[in-house]
């Protein structure tokens, strides 16, 4: 490795020689297996560490009580059994290079009453917690002894396991909930004073430290200004942290926040559109403030940041967590210096809000991160026969489609109809707030252009353009367009999210956004014709708004819709549009009473997914050699595809992405992904 760039000079933290200052810092991204770390949990990790991270933490957070049940995938650290888990996970991890540590905590109040053994939460005060809207139980004396117990135990099995240290987490869960003046409403010993309030903080941190000896590396993640009224601020944290290094903590990974609400973990863990690395400021006030190393992670999201915050003396580690799931080889192309190869993390925060809308953490563009099981982060030229492979369309489908193939060795032209790449993806960064978005394009035709891959635009592909290249292989990624069909009538009346986001709707007066999709599209219409002085009504079936837009991204609509007095409408679909004395008027019914009510507008603009444009694909099915099947079981397994239906046929036939049906960007490079990286 170069020995000049600071990102990859050595640290020593306690005695723990780390090889460089990347981190990966503590989150969870729901990979456990019955509340333990199992292979796939593992291979997340180990990928990173083979890509060259200094050091990678593990379990954000892992509970250490019964009585905290996991949120979202949590693990279970007042198990014995995850001792044995836990040892394969550092072993490995460390055959790579990278030290490896664990986070520690009990929710307190942030889980729910409602999962894991039904045990009522404990929190100092009775305050319900908006999030996961748990009322808590007030913890009595006999809960804070059994729950310092519950910590002194895992932070044993911690060092029974081999890892490198302990971070416990103090931002949103019990221990600040004590150290809060916000959250703790007490009038007994724990309560009041920032003696008393830091008590049962203190009580932990000394029951951890003697659990693991004097050796072991601990650590806490804190917020050290909750930056609310009433709520903890920077100086009493400072008192606190003194404290806390007086009972053994080694480092300071710093906080600015809270994460109570939708609203502030959004601002904690910003999305797109806001400014990169906003607290980087206040967290060097924190380092030279504080005698213990610092480490901080909040939109780091690219190496000249990261690199700055190092280089000035804001941070001794740098966390680039979410950067590490765009790209887990990030420090790896640093050292080899590739950083023009570096797959961008674009903010979007679909690794947090896929969590809660399908079970675990993923990437919007990496569909490798989660999946090191089964597919490649690196791809490897083949040692096969080298095929003649066009793909048709620049969309993310098509572009990971051309990438992948590219990489792989074979000779491959894309064919796109319009002038520029994209797709949807330029759509939607059409908004001022998600233009972000647009690296998961600009990447692709780069690496793409570096594999050799013939990029042609404005090519309108028919089926004899696509045989004239005389192909081994074909990949359709044709996209889709909107889907009006849902309407009884006025089809042509009515307008769709496209044509406001690709600037062609531009209106005032009253518009009706019609969402029957439930994820951003709709969204982003509204607030764009919304902020160019439309006077909105959003209108969907749906039980609650954009029920696909996780808490990470909704925060910026809702404040948007805030702002510009939109007025939402749940539980009516739109079934038709008439024009009516020069202005249009809509017709909802709601199911749930079995009436109508019609609303006279100016503009009614709908958005009910697309239907695929897939003429060329049927149109190309009679010639392939697999009449365009796909073999599930080999797909899900990761085996090559081998369907031979039909002996005349000249080549492989696949669809991918909104050419198959109406679904979102993360579906469309994983589609191309897992059929091609074998081939």
């Amino acid at each position: 490795m170069r020995t000049t760039d600071p990102l990859l000079q050595p640290y020593d933290l306690r005695g723990l020689r780390l090889r460089n200052r990347v981190v990966s810092t503590s989150h969870e991204p729901a990979y456990s297996e019955d509340g333990l770390p199992g292979a796939r949990y593992r291979a997340y990790h180990v990928e990173k560490a083979r890509g060259g991270v200094g050091l990678t933490m593990i379990g954000g957070s892992a509970v250490v009580s019964p009585d905290s049940p996991p949120a979202f995938g949590n693990l279970e650290l007042y198990r014995d059994e995850a001792v044995p888990a836990l040892r394969d996970l550092v072993e490995e991890v460390h055959e790579h290079g990278a030290a490896v540590m664990i986070q520690l905590t009990h929710l307190g109040r942030r889980s729910s009453n409602y999962t894991g053994d039904w045990l009522p939460l404990v929190y100092p005060s009775s305050l319900r917690e908006p999030a996961h809207r748990a009322f808590p139980k007030v913890a009595e004396e006999w809960d804070l002894d059994r729950i310092v117990q519950d910590y002194a135990d895992a932070a044993a099995r911690c060092l029974e396991a081999g890892l490198d240290g302990i971070e416990l987490e103090a931002y949103g869960h019990l221990l600040d909930g004590f150290l809060s003046p916000a959250t703790n409403r007490r009038t007994d010993a724990w309560g009041g004073s920032l003696a008393n309030r830091e008590a049962f903080p203190r009580r932990v941190l000394r029951a951890v430290r003697e659990a693991v000896g004097p050796d072991m590396v601990v650590g806490i993640r804190m917020s050290m200004d909750e930056d609310r009224p009433g709520g903890l601020e920077r100086e009493e944290a400072l008192a606190a942290l003194r404290d806390y290094v007086g009972d053994g903590v080694d480092f300071l990974s710093v906080i600015r926040g809270t994460i109570d609400s939708d609203a502030t973990l959004a601002r904690v863990i910003p999305s797109m559109g806001t400014p990169a690395a906003p607290f980087l400021e206040f967290v060097g006030e924190i380092r030279a403030a504080t005698s213990v190393p610092v480490m901080h992670a909040s939109r780091i999201a690219d190496v000249a940041t990261a690199r700055y915050a190092v280089q000035e003396g804001l941070v001794d580690l740098v966390g680039m967590t979410r950067a590490q799931m765009a790209d887990p080889h990030l420090v790896a192309k640093v050292a080899r210096g590739e950083e023009e190869q570096i797959r961008p993390c674009v903010g979007a925060n679909y690794c947090l809000d896929a969590i809660y809308e399908s079970g675990d953490a993923k990437c919007i563009h990496n569909p490798a991160t989660g999946r090191e099981l089964s597919l490649p982060q690196v791809l490897r030229r083949t040692t096969g026969r080298v095929r003649r492979a066009v793909v048709v369309g620049a969309g993310p489908g098509g572009l990971e489609a051309a990438r992948v193939l590219g990489a792989r060795g074979h000779h491959v032209v894309l064919l796109e109809a319009s002038d520029a790449p994209g797709g949807q993806v330029r759509l939607a960064a059409a908004s001022t707030r998600r233009r972000d978005l647009v690296g998961i394009v600009d990447w692709r035709v780069a690496e793409a252009r570096r594999t050799g891959v013939e990029l042609r635009f404005g090519v309108y592909a028919e089926a004899g353009d696509v045989l004239a290249e005389d192909p081994d292989l074909v990949v359709v990624a044709t996209g889709g367009v909107p889907d009006r069909s849902f309407l009884e009538e006025g089809q042509d009346l009515v307008n769709d999210t496209w044509d406001v986001m690709d600037g062609g709707l531009r209106t005032g007066g009253e518009v009706l956004v019609y969402d029957d999709n439930g994820a951003e599209p709709g969204m982003d219409a509204a607030e764009r014709l919304a902020a160019d002085g439309a006077r909105v009504r959003f209108v969907t079936p749906e039980r609650m708004l954009a029920p696909l837009v996780g808490s990470m991204n909704s925060p910026a609509y809702l404040r948007a819709f805030a702002e510009h007095d939109v007025v939402v409408e749940l539980a009516h679909r739109l079934t038709g549009v008439r024009r009516e004395d020069g202005r249009l008027v809509a017709t909802l019914w709601s199911e749930y009473t079995d009436r109508t009510h019609e609303r006279t507008v100016d503009r009614v603009v709908v958005e009910h997914g697309t239907l695929p444009n897939d003429e060329l694909y049927h149109a190309l099915v009679p010639g392939s050699s697999n009449l365009g099947e796909v073999d599930h079981r080999a797909l899900i397994a990761g085996r090559p595809q081998e369907v031979a239906t039909n002996p005349d046929g000249a080549y492989q036939l696949f669809r991918v992405g909104d050419a198959v049906s109406s679904r979102n960007i993360h579906a469309a490079v994983y589609d191309a992904l897992r059929l091609l990286h074998h081939v």
